[in-house]
């Protein structure tokens, strides 16, 4: 193998237009070169809780993420290993007995609002994105998204946003955003920030 690959976090609050921002980076540089970890895919099983009090954990704050285990798999894809990576039930707030193949490549994405708060993995990262949203836009997305892909009720959506996802916002998402290297501001509408975001990526993979 020869240089090792890049790897590219992605961060912002939910429904910022983080995937967006992937998307453009995957057809830049071609998807057969660029792997993509999901932060979100890591979530802690919690199959030992009764499902009503599975629904009612707070998923919203670093603790709930397995994230050293997201580092060991970024490690390994740094040395050119393939990895099995895990797969999350929304509708069931819990783990997927399947898994998915993740192999190395020249660019790795880490997505996800809270891969900043954890130095291990934030330290692994050769460029720290941060996009960043209005938080009425975030909400609108987030509430779309959780009722059309993961069988919420818009009232669940609603009070999960008010009890958790808000103020998990405020307690760490928006103050990581210190660590960025690039904010980008409208989300994935700012032609100008992703340009220059693309050209780095670019530079940084190129041989």
């Amino acid at each position: 193998m020869g240089q090792p690959p890049v790897i590219i976090g992605v961060a912002g609050g939910s429904g910022s237009g983080k995937t967006t921002v992937v998307r453009r980076i995957a057809q830049t540089l071609g998807p057969e070169r660029v792997t993509v970890l999901e932060h979100d895919r890591y979530y802690n099983d919690r199959k030992d809780l009764p499902l009503e009090e599975r629904a009612q954990l707070n998923y919203d704050h670093p603790d709930s993420l397995d994230t050293d285990l997201m580092v060991a798999h970024v490690q390994a894809l740094l040395r050119g290993e393939d990895v099995e990576l895990p797969a999350y039930d929304f509708t069931m707030h819990a783990r997927r007995p399947t898994t998915k193949r993740a192999e190395s490549r020249q660019a790795i994405i880490v997505e996800g609002i809270l891969i900043y708060t954890h130095a291990a993995l934030r330290d692994l990262c050769a460029v720290k994105v941060f996009v960043d949203t209005d938080a009425d836009t975030r909400f609108i997305r987030r509430l779309t998204r959780d009722v059309a892909e993961r069988g919420r009720t818009v009232e669940s959506v609603v009070e999960q946003y008010l009890t958790t996802v808000k103020p998990m916002h405020f307690d760490f998402v928006e103050p990581s955003k210190r660590w960025a290297d690039l904010i980008i501001p409208q989300g994935g509408h700012n032609d100008i920030a992703i340009s220059l975001l693309l050209n780095l990526i670019r530079g940084l993979t190129a041989g």
